[in-house]
């Protein structure tokens, strides 16, 4: 293996999350309840004390509670158990998450922080069937140990429910016009809702044709399919799908291997990859060459999505 090259247990098992809980407030007479939470190690900048707050008028959602200097930066502060609708209770040991994704620094209040864990990605369980209290959107997945269950928040969602920028850039994304890209199939991978449906909005603004899979496991069932679909006809592979685009942090399988199934695959390896992810650094996009992906792109570049995708499905266009 040459210097630099990945293994397989860096494309398939590498997932650090850091675990956190919120102690909700109970009826008079009732302990506080603590309830566990996840968040990528990749999207924290550092965690802190509470620091001094400066209350906003107008803010744009109730659970922006004001803002705070931090190193010369103004920066959000986010109640994240408003955010939940689990109110929590505060004391002196209140901690603070600053994290940066999507090129934007945000920092969540939460009651404290437990540890980081490494984890192997078959450890993490979409969210179906352990979040009857909360609205679906709002976990990407679940982990559960010993004596606890972790919830991997929807960090995009959050982002766009607090941003009205973005939520009015996601509302533009269907006012385009079709172009050279119309009958384009595309197959979205992600596990947050609010990001697959962003996406597709600007693939399909563009003239693509969209499907959508929750995790890498899924898709990779589905590209299965159409590969023996195509096998049994006797047609390309690019007859049934042109494009796949997958976030890279995901839960049964996530994008790097994905993309590296697919390029392992000599029936598949002709399919165009775009790794789509909120942080593209120097070794995450060193690992997606690694694995064979086309193009790598992150979510505040989506703007530019659907003509880089066409420049893949279409190498001699103009």
């Amino acid at each position: 293996m040459a210097k630099g090259d990945i293994t397989r247990d860096e494309i398939e098992s590498e997932l650090e999350i850091i675990e956190f809980f919120i102690d909700e407030q109970a009826e008079e007479g009732r302990e506080a309840y603590r309830a566990y939470y996840g968040i990528s190690v990749a999207k924290v900048v550092e965690i802190i004390r509470m620091p001094k707050v400066t209350e906003m008028p107008n803010t744009p959602h109730p659970s922006v509670v004001g803002t705070f200097n931090l190193r010369s930066r103004v920066i959000p502060l986010i109640d994240l158990s408003l955010w939940l609708g689990k109110p929590m209770v505060r004391d002196a040991n209140t901690k603070v998450i600053v994290t940066e994704f999507n090129t934007v620094i945000n920092a969540f209040m939460v009651s404290g922080v437990t540890r980081i864990h490494r984890l192997n990605w078959d450890e993490v369980e979409p969210p179906r069937g352990y979040t009857a209290a909360f609205a679906s959107h709002s976990f990407t997945g679940v982990v559960k140990f010993r004596d606890r269950i972790v919830l991997l928040l929807d960090m995009e969602r959050i982002l766009m429910d607090l941003n009205p920028n973005l939520a009015m850039r996601m509302d533009r994304a269907g006012g385009g016009r079709p172009t050279a890209a119309a009958g384009h199939k595309t197959l979205v991978v992600d596990d947050s809702e609010a990001i697959r449906k962003l996406i597709a909005s600007y693939l399909e603004a563009d003239g693509f044709t969209v499907a959508q899979d929750i995790n890498g496991r899924n898709a990779w069932d589905r590209i299965e399919a159409v590969k023996r679909e195509a096998a049994a006809s006797g047609r390309p592979i690019s007859d049934y799908l042109n494009l796949v685009v997958t976030d890279i942090e995901m839960p049964s399988m996530n994008g790097y291997a994905l993309c590296s199934r697919i390029k392992a695959d000599p029936a598949l390896a002709s399919l165009p990859v775009i790794l789509f992810s909120s942080i593209i650094n120097d070794r995450m996009y060193e690992k997606g060459r690694e694995v064979g992906a086309d193009d790598q792109v992150t979510k505040p570049e989506i703007e530019t999505l659907a003509e880089r995708a066409k420049k893949l499905i279409e190498p001699d266009r103009g």
